[in-house]
Formats: structure tokens, C-alpha cells, sequence
């Protein structure tokens, strides 16, 4: 009897494991919760795409519990991409359903169409972008003819300073087959520190190398195990040098002090804050690539949003790595803004800053650490992926930068997700890294 209430225990107990990484895995990568009332809007074209010139049509429902609203109304609003909604007007439904048509775009972008309507007192929105001849978006920045020796010589100075790792055995999160420590190493001034955790599999041998820099923000950081699990040696860092033994409010009490740290020094190039940052990927590339266990030969580096702008920067700067992925990098192309278009995170040069940030100073220097200018250099096969519906990287931003890159690139784009992903992509992007590094 005590077998089997064992046995019972063991089984729930794995059930509530699998639920937990599940539930965990959606709520950072799958669409949002479902509402009671949805707005669907279906393109006249599967794949979102059109040409130049040619106009767009979209049919739109208004259902609730799945089924058609009747004789309901809808508002709408349209235009270039966040910048520029200037068709307004109305629209019954008949049986919760009709046919909106739409302009067209003469230049390559996205034309962003708002719907919103009011069902029992609540009201509920949609939005889409379509896209008009994406691959000939071109980036507004322009290269630095000092660009590459700017890096270099940055890159050369950090290097004289000693890297200091440390490396503290973590059992509290290391698992059954992988090791987890707290690393922490010297970047860019002496006594400046970087921190980060390292996943090793327990099991014996030579591994690639994985690594993969942070989202946004000031926040606490845990490891990841999955990435060891699959067969990298995997190292996550938190760029602003905080330990992430502090405790969240510790950390609450920082974030105040670092609030839009993307602002920090703009107007010196010499020593804005992504300056750190940037040679920080650099140096964790050097700390995996002196670890014994490192097969010698697979550089991978993958992350999503900022981390997505750092993955390609590190890619652009660092010719070790051998491949990519990044999900809908921000830091793209910034200064479009100034010519008239939708720029990327963190909108420095949108119109509610331009008072402050439009100087020569300031776009003179983000004119070296644009994603587009790294982009340019980007020599190994890379993964890419984001959503049309992304206003945080907007889809031209993104674009604008992958356009630029010569090397091998797959492309998976998710025209109705935001500033997030779906496991499907998530899965995609493991693959190719997988692929790539023959496991």
C-alpha cells in the first residue's frame, strides 16, 4: 500500500513539474489570454505581403464564445506604420462579419490598420500590419567610416584588462544532468563586474558553447537548464553588473537609479552605456571559449528583444561565433525616426524625445551602435524571427537590419504575434541551432 501512495505521489508530482515548465514556456512566448469577445481581421493575401501600389482588403468578425456578433459596429483607423494613422471611419457588420478595403503604400513598409467595438458595454480591439515589399526596407543610419576600428580598438583595451572570473557552485539549481554556478568576471573598468550563471551538463565530454544576453530592463536573473540539457555549455549574464544574489527589492531600489539607462552618455560615444555593455558579450565569448569542456569550434548566441540586438551585435564584433538566432531585435535602425519612419526600441528619436535627444552629439553616436552597422558585418548563418504586431521592435526597424546581411539567413516571421513568440518559433530557432552545431 505504501508502494503505491508512493508511486501516486512520484506520478503527481511529475504532472505538476511538466505543468509548471509548460505554463512557464506560454506565458513568455504564447499569444495573450483569450477575451470573450475576439476581432478577427484576415488579409485578402496568405502571406501578409504585398506589392508596391497594390491595394489591400481585409475581412473582418466580431464574434463572442465563437460565434458571430449580429448587427454590430466597428471603428477603424489605418495608415504607415505607427507613425502615420490617417484614415478614420465606421463600419456595421452584418451578422458579425464584412469586408474592409484599404489603401496602399507607394514606398516599402507597413500599412497598420486599428479596429476596435463595443460589445455589452465593453469594448474590444484588434490591429494588424501589412506589408508592403519588406525585403526592400533600407536602413536610414549610415556606416561610420571608422566603424570597424572603433570596435577593434575598444575590443583590444578591454582584453588588457584581466578577466578575474569567479565561479561559484549553485545546487539549488543545478538538476539530475546539469551543474549550475555563479560566474562573475571584470568588463570594462577595473573592479566593474559582469554576473551571469553558467550551465555545464554533468555529463563528461566537449561541448558547443552557448550564449545568451538579457531582454531589457533591471531585473533579477535565474538560470536556464534547458539550453545544457540539449547539449550546450550555456552562460546568461545581467549586463548592469548587479549580483543576482541581491533580493528583488534590492533590485526594485537600483532600477530607480538606472531609469532609461539607454539614455546614459548618448551624446559621447566614447562612453555610453552600451559601450560596457557590447564588450561585455564580447568578454562572456572569451570566458566560454577558455572553458576546457568547449569543443573548440561551435560559438552560438541567441536572445530576444535587447537580447536579440546583442546577439547580433556580439555576431557583427566577434568572428567566433559561428550562428545566430535572434527574436525581433530591438536597437534597429533608431534614427528612422528622423527621416519620416517608425524607429526601433528604445525610440530615442521619437517625436516625445526629440526635444532632448535630437542633436548631432547623439545620433552621431548612435551611428556606432546601431544593430544595422553590426548587421552589416554579420558573416554566419543566423536565425530571425518577430511578429508584424510588434510596437516595441517594430517590423520595419527589424527589417531595416536584416535586410542588410549578406550571410545565410532563415526568416520565420508570425504576422499576428506582438513583442512576443510562439513555442512553434521558440522550437525553430533550437533546431537550427542544434542543426548547426551537429547535435
Amino acid at each position: 500500500m505504501n508502494r503505491i501512495l508512493k508511486k501516486l505521489i512520484y506520478i503527481s508530482l511529475i504532472s505538476i513539474n511538466l505543468f509548471l515548465i509548460v505554463n512557464t514556456t506560454q506565458a513568455q512566448y504564447s499569444k495573450p489570454p483569450l477575451k470573450q469577445v475576439d476581432i478577427l481581421i484576415s488579409p485578402n493575401k496568405a502571406d501578409w505581403k504585398y506589392d508596391l501600389n497594390e491595394k489591400a482588403s481585409v475581412d473582418i468578425q466580431v464574434l463572442q464564445y465563437n460565434i458571430a456578433v449580429p448587427n454590430v459596429e466597428i471603428e477603424y483607423q489605418y495608415g504607415r506604420e505607427i507613425v502615420g494613422l490617417y484614415e478614420k471611419g465606421s463600419l456595421q457588420l452584418k451578422n458579425g462579419k464584412g469586408k474592409l478595403n484599404l489603401g496602399s503604400l507607394i514606398k516599402p513598409g507597413f500599412l497598420q490598420l486599428k479596429v476596435s467595438t463595443t460589445v455589452n458595454g465593453y469594448t474590444y480591439k484588434n490591429e494588424v500590419k501589412l506589408a508592403y515589399a519588406p525585403e526592400q526596407i533600407e536602413p536610414t543610419v549610415t556606416l561610420p567610416d571608422d566603424f570597424n576600428e572603433f570596435w577593434s580598438e575598444a575590443i583590444a583595451k578591454n582584453k588588457e584588462l584581466p578577466m578575474d572570473a569567479k565561479l561559484m557552485y549553485m545546487p539549488e539549481y543545478s538538476t539530475g544532468s546539469v551543474n549550475v554556478y555563479l560566474v562573475s568576471f571584470q568588463n570594462y573598468k577595473k573592479g566593474k563586474r559582469i554576473y551571469g550563471y553558467l550551465c555545464k551538463p554533468k555529463k563528461e565530454g566537449i561541448y558547443p558553447v552557448l550564449f545568451t544576453p538579457p531582454g531589457a530592463g533591471i531585473k533579477k536573473i535565474e538560470p536556464y537548464t534547458k539550453y545544457a540539457e540539449a547539449g550546450f555549455i550555456s552562460l546568461s549574464i545581467e549586463i548592469h553588473g548587479i549580483s543576482p544574489e541581491l533580493s528583488k527589492s534590492d533590485y526594485n531600489n537600483i532600477k530607480n537609479a538606472f531609469n532609461e539607462y539607454w539614455f546614459i552618455n548618448l551624446d559621447d560615444k566614447e562612453n555610453y552605456y552600451y559601450k560596457s555593455v557590447y564588450l561585455a558579450c564580447v568578454r562572456s565569448i572569451d570566458f566560454l571559449c577558455a572553458l576546457p569542456e568547449f569543443d573548440g569550434k561551435n560559438v552560438v548566441v541567441t536572445g530576444g528583444s535587447q537580447g536579440g540586438a546583442l546577439t547580433m551585435v556580439t555576431a557583427g564584433i566577434d568572428q567566433r561565433v559561428t550562428a545566430i538566432a535572434a527574436f525581433y531585435p530591438a536597437l534597429c535602425d533608431v534614427s528612422a525616426y528622423l527621416n519620416g519612419r517608425v524607429g526601433g526600441w528604445p525610440h530615442m528619436f521619437a517625436p516625445k524625445y526629440q526635444k532632448i535627444n535630437n542633436t548631432p552629439e547623439k545620433i552621431e553616436t548612435m551611428r556606432y551602435y546601431d544593430v544595422v552597422n553590426f548587421a552589416k558585418n554579420i558573416q554566419v548563418p543566423g536565425f530571425y524571427s518577430f511578429g508584424y504586431n510588434d510596437h516595441i521592435c517594430p517590423p520595419t526597424s527589424v527589417y531595416a537590419a536584416v535586410n542588410v546581411i549578406e550571410a545565410p539567413k532563415e526568416i520565420v516571421v508570425t504576422p499576428i504575434s506582438g513583442h512576443w513568440r510562439f513555442n512553434e518559433s521558440n522550437d525553430k530557432a533550437m533546431q537550427f541551432l542544434l542543426k548547426h552545431c551537429g547535435l
